[in-house]
This record gives C-alpha cells, structure tokens and sequence, in this order.
C-alpha cells in the first residue's frame, strides 16, 4: 500500500469512526432511552413521511409508532409482565416492526423465529426463551403447526391475518388507541433491559437465543448509521430475513433513526434485484455474502448501472469475487462489517479494501480489545503456553478472533450479554487469555491480520456449513436424518 493509499484509509477509518461514535456515545449516557423513546421522537419529528414500505403494505413514521403502541396495549391486556417473551412467526414487511417494538413497549422481549424452521426446532426456538405467547403470519401457520406436538398445551398462540386457525390478532388490534401510553401506564425500562432475542446456530447443535438487550439494538441502529454516514434522504433496500440482525435491525434502524426510508422485500430474488432497486429509488442495499454471488451469476440487465446505490453494506463478500461484483455493478462504497449478534467484537472495512472483514489500525487497539489467537484445528481449542496463557497470533497468522469482556458502565458494548441457555453462554467465554482470570468472548471464526490491521476471514470453528446466508450446524442435520425410519 502506498503512501497516498495509507493516508486515504486513515482518513477513512478515523472519519467513519467519529460518526459511529457521535451517534452512540449518547446511549451510555442516557440509561433509561430505550427503543420505546426513540420511536416516539421519531414519530413526532418525521411524521407522515414514509418510513417502512413494501410492495404489501407501508407505514409512516407516525402509523408505525402508532401500531407499535397499539401491540402494546394488546399485550397489556393479556397480562404480559415485564420481561416476559412473545415468539414471533412472520415474513419480512413493515409491520414486522411494529410487533416487537410494540412488545418492547410494553416491557417484553420478542424472539424472532426463523421461518425456515419447523418441527422440533422451531419449538426449541420458542422452548428456549420460555415464549408463553406465539404472533404467527397467516402465511407461517402451516409451519408453526408442525412445532405444537413439541409446546406446552398452554402456549397460547394468535394470528395475523385471514384463517380461522388461531385468534385473529389484527382484527383485535383496531380496538386499541395507538396514541402514546400516558406515564401510568408506562412500564419503567433501561437500556440493559431485554429487547428482541435472535437465534444463532453458533458451531454446534440447535440454535441458540442471543439477547439483544435496549442498548445493543441502539448500539446497532446508530453505530451502522453513523459508519454509513445515512441521512434523512437515504432509502434502504432491505430483502434479508427481519428475524436476523442485518435484515432486522442494522439494515432498518440505520436509516429510520434519521428519516430516511427502508424498502422490505418479503424475500430475496436475484432477477428483481436491480430493477426493484431502481423502482423505488433506493442508495443503499444492505447484502449477505451469498447474495452478491448470485447477483454476479445473473445475466447483464439494463439496470446494472442505472441504480443510485452510493454505498452497500453487510459481511461475507468473499475475496474471489469482490472486484467482480464491484466493477460490473458499478459500486462506489462496500463497506464491509464483521460483528456476531451476540458478541463484543466487531469492525468495518471503510476504504472497501477487498477481501478484507473490517480494519483496527494500530492507533485503534485501546478502545477495540480483540486478539488472534493460536489454534488447534484438531482439538477445536486454543493452544496454550508453558505458563498456562493463551498465545497470540503473528500478523498473517490464522487463529480464532477473541474480544475482552470489560464489565465497565461506561464501556457496556465491551460486555457479553449471553444467551437464553446460560450453559451455552458458559461455553463462549475463555478465561485465562493473556492473564489469570480474565474473560474473553469467542468468535468461533478463524481469521488472519496483515501488519496495517486488517482482519481476513479464514474459516468457522466447529461443524457447519452455510446454506443460504445461515449457519447450519450439522448435527442438527444428522439428528433430522436419523429420526427416519430405517436410517
């Protein structure tokens, strides 16, 4: 890299950084600003302009807080105290949203099953947060019946839209004022309390719910907005699954946290990609690894270059097609990322260096705390040193990518906030790193960094493979061939 090259990335990092930063730094100081507040100040200073869109239905700033409050109530009137878990069952589309935002209102948290699921693990999904109340789309019922045999009698379960399956919730919904609840009403909320939970299938066995407390999802809505530089005129493509954190959260609350506006495409198709993206005028899609692939193998349309996509941001462009992808379509910014939904590390590529996850230059090392560490592919655990500590990895040294855990007010992004399964979390921290009795959360990604702090996925720890954008441990597979008979 020449010098000019050095100086640009600098400039790149330190820029996108400060952005990042200004726009969560607030979160550590503003202990009791939850989601339930930022949608209320949205609502009032956006309004009637268009926040959540889609080709089925869309919402205003104002209609999507308004919903929200009116799932609130709901929830309200079926005595849901705080803390307490609504699994959700629902394709992409605006009022996605307007569910877990309402639940959080109301002092609950959501877990965002993944409509993929069915059968034993799509109830171990909802077994697992202990979800006494199942919201499930008209569209999932099919899907969710086959869980039931696996649930509790008395999971009470209601539906959105025409069927006659299970209790109508959004018929019911219409009898509910969707003003905001008056300070009586008000159930008390900080930032460190419970939000959504989004499963993660880690490296072994059935999915894993990871809470995604208050701060972590303003963390993620401003710290991607921020590093994205989104402004009030940005519009979002968004066609990734909603019940993970990309489609979610980060694709979505960087742009509504300042006015702008997010397209929702109820899934992802390779031949609509462009002319969608065109049609409704959007500057920024948000993509999964996979997704860039199957672009690049579609055949060359009119609207390759006739977006106004001025930045793309997401993780897993892998290095053989990166320049590929770039050049046909024209791009100007990719801003990688890498970040795990549950955990405390995570970094950007802001110059759009090819191949690279993200970049920690080494005037940067202070305030993000992340380590490579030696590994032993065979025994799927670090390799220790005489003195019993772990041992850090060489620049170009593949290893597993470690974060401190710092339980430090004024640092709380450095925390782990676990899953569900406390064994589970158990099982994610490493002790004794680089001194006795210090914590670090595991990656379970093997990565190598080069001598100017960029970070190069290597491979994950463990038995999975990716199918579609999700991790797939293979253990469930086996448990799912071997329940046939005759296998």
């Amino acid at each position: 890299m020449g010098f000019f090259d050095r100086a640009a990335s600098e400039i790149a990092y330190f820029t996108g950084s400060l952005r990042a930063l200004g726009r969560t730094k607030p979160i550590g100081r503003h202990l009791n600003f939850t989601i339930r507040d930022l949608a209320e100040g949205l609502a009032q200073k956006f309004g009637d302009r268009p926040a959540l869109v889609s080709d089925r239905e869309s919402l205003t700033y104002r209609q999507w807080n308004g919903q929200a409050n009116r799932y609130a109530r709901w929830a309200r009137g079926r005595g849901l105290a705080k803390g307490d878990v609504v699994a959700l069952l629902m394709p992409n589309r605006p009022e996605y949203m307007a569910v877990w935002l309402g639940v959080a209102k109301a002092g609950g948290a959501t877990a965002l099953l993944n409509t993929n699921l069915s059968g034993n693990s799509l109830a171990h999904c909802i077994k697992v947060v202990g979800a006494k109340t199942i919201i499930v789309d008209a569209a999932m019922v099919d899907n969710l019946k086959t869980a039931l045999p696996f649930l509790n009698t008395e999971t009470a379960v209601f539906q959105h839209g025409a069927g006659d399956a299970f209790t109508r919730i959004d018929t019911a919904l219409q009898g509910f004022s969707d003003t905001d609840l008056p300070e009586a009403e008000r159930v008390a909320l900080t930032v460190n309390d419970p939000c959504v939970f989004i499963y993660t299938s880690g490296t072994t066995g059935l999915p894993k719910a990871a809470n995604f407390n208050h701060y972590r999802i303003l963390l993620a809505m401003n710290g991607f907005s921020g590093a994205m530089n989104a402004k009030a005129g940005d519009r979002m493509y968004d066609c990734l699954p909603m019940y993970h954190t990309v489609g979610g959260v980060t694709a979505t609350g960087s742009v509504l946290t300042v006015g702008g506006v997010v397209f929702i495409r109820e899934k992802f198709s390779a031949r609509e990609f462009w002319s969608d993206i065109v049609k409704h005028q959007c500057t920024m899609f948000a993509y999964i690894g996979e997704l860039c692939r199957y672009l690049l193998h579609t055949p060359e349309g009119p609207n390759d270059r006739a977006h106004s996509i001025r930045l793309c941001v997401g993780n897993g462009l892998r290095p053989d097609i990166w320049e590929a992808f770039r050049d046909r379509f024209g791009l100007k910014t990719i801003l990688e990322f890498y970040a795990s939904t549950e955990g405390n590390v995570s970094m950007f590529n802001f110059d759009s260096k090819p191949g690279a996850v993200g970049r920690v230059p080494k005037w940067a090392e202070k305030k993000f705390v992340f380590r490579v560490l030696k590994f032993d592919v065979e025994k799927e655990e670090p390799v220790r040193g005489p003195d019993g500590l772990c041992v850090v990895c060489a620049d170009g040294e593949a290893g597993e990518v470690v974060g401190e855990i710092v339980i430090d007010p004024a640092r709380p992004s450095a925390r782990f906030e676990g899953y569900a399964d406390k064994a589970a979390t158990t099982k994610k921290i490493l002790s004794d790193v680089l001194k006795k009795g210090d914590q670090w959360f595991r990656t379970g990604d093997l990565m190598k960094r080069d001598g100017l702090g960029y970070y190069y996925f290597i491979d994950r720890i463990g038995d999975t493979f990716r199918w579609k954008g999700e991790n797939v441990s293979t253990t469930e597979v086996s448990e799912a061939i071997t329940s046939f008979p005759g296998i």
